[in-house]
């Protein structure tokens, strides 16, 4: 499946905010531009919604406000959830959050007056990282909120910090990956890989497997290996060759989660391909067509992605086969599903979070968190013990449990 150049033209100026990357951080021209893009500029209009009759029921514990919204600069923030805990940035504030998972309580909130977070925290061994639009990266202990330490890298942080062991490895907008004591902040190690002029708005955030290695997919297609402990490249493949005339035909990026296990590595790359890795080696297993700008996710032997048309698939993880695919959210801009209890989940544009059946893919249920232009763009997060927390680009939050 090869989108059009109009459908990639769209894609590239109304939902994803393609940019520069070289000029993006901190460039008022850049933003200026983007705050001018809104719903004129779509090619495609979004399906209407039709009235579903709920077969599951989906209560809300809780919502709340955390912060104004992040102004029109298309990121995907999204909140991690750690045991009883919800850990949430302010969308392009200065604010980050602890929340009780049940209940939606503040527990704790830091104020950081010439920061403005993004992307989303990353929680482990204590310490909740987050990183900023201007290359700051900050550790709080995570049941007080107490500042550890404060480093930087080179530029945006769009993605989850990832705490692996005894080191914080956090991705930035030019291609760089650095590696931070987790201790005190200091520099361990760094890796850098040339990206293109021009990338989709957004990057993978780095993914660790039991094997000590992290997994990390960058603006031309490649998804990379490197080693947690000291960053030497274990190994790389291409999940879609950039090809075209122009920079528009050639963006391939790997722009959404990566799913890693002791049974395989999944990618899904821009330009048209979702493939299979061994873990070890880098070896291609299968690949199948399809573009997306978001992530995958996994529910026993299924994975599930939306792709950039709005379309929600089903593939199966040992062949790459699709299984289903659901249509009926067409240019709704979806978030990366989730798996909650087993049924698919995905965001919208407008606020709505949609319930699939994972055996078929039909609708079975609806919630809404905020409004006509309230779109949820990072992915939905699920607790250990079923609990679905979202946000939305105007910093509304709200958790879900299916009921029983």
């Amino acid at each position: 499946m090869t989108p059009s150049r109009r459908h990639r033209a769209n894609r590239f100026r109304a939902a994803l905010a393609v940019t520069l990357i070289a000029t993006l951080a901190g460039c008022s021209t850049v933003k200026g531009w983007m705050h001018k893009m809104g719903d004129s500029e779509n090619v495609h209009q979004p399906a209407a919604l039709t009235a579903i009759t709920p077969s599951i029921r989906v209560q809300k514990l809780w919502a709340r406000s955390v912060g104004k919204g992040e102004r029109q600069l298309d990121l995907s923030d999204r909140p991690t959830i750690d045991g009883d805990r919800v850990y949430v940035i302010e969308p392009y504030g200065h604010n980050l959050y602890a929340l009780d998972l049940r209940s939606g309580r503040q527990l704790w909130k830091t104020t950081q007056a010439k920061v403005r977070f993004t992307g989303g925290p990353g929680v482990g061994a204590g310490v909740v990282v987050a990183g900023s639009v201007n290359g700051d990266v900050l550790a709080f202990a995570a049941d007080t909120g107490a500042e550890r330490w404060h480093a930087n890298v080179t530029s945006e942080v769009l993605s989850t910090p990832l705490v692996a062991g005894d080191v914080v490895i956090v991705r930035s907008g030019d291609g760089h990956v650095a590696a931070f004591d987790l201790a005190d902040g200091k520099r361990r190690w760094g890796y850098e890989r040339q990206v293109p002029a021009l990338s989709l708005r957004g990057e993978s955030s780095p993914v660790l497997a039991g094997n000590g290695l992290v997994y990390i997919g960058f603006a031309d297609g490649t998804l990379t290996a490197l080693r947690a402990s000291d960053g030497a490249k274990a190994w790389e493949q291409v999940v879609a060759q950039p090809e075209g005339r122009s920079d528009i035909d050639r963006m391939a990026g790997i722009d959404g989660e990566i799913l890693a296990g002791p049974d395989g590595v999944f990618a899904v790359s821009y330009k048209g391909k979702v493939g299979a890795f061994a873990p070890e080696s880098g070896a291609q297993g299968w690949s199948h067509s399809l573009v997306s700008y978001g992530g995958l996710a996994r529910g026993g032997d299924s994975l599930y992605v939306s792709d950039a048309s709005g379309t929600v698939w089903a593939l199966d993880r040992t062949s790459g086969a699709a299984l289903w695919k659901q249509d009926a959210l067409a240019w709704r801009w979806l978030s990366t599903p989730a798996v909650q209890d087993g049924y698919v989940v995905v965001g919208d544009l407008q606020g709505y979070l949609h319930w699939l059946k994972p055996d078929s893919g039909a609708i079975v249920a609806r919630e809404r968190i905020g409004g006509n232009k309230d779109a949820i763009r990072g992915t939905p997060q699920v607790s250990a013990d079923g609990i679905l927390v979202a946000e939305t680009t105007k910093g509304r939050i709200a958790a879900f449990q299916i009921a029983k």
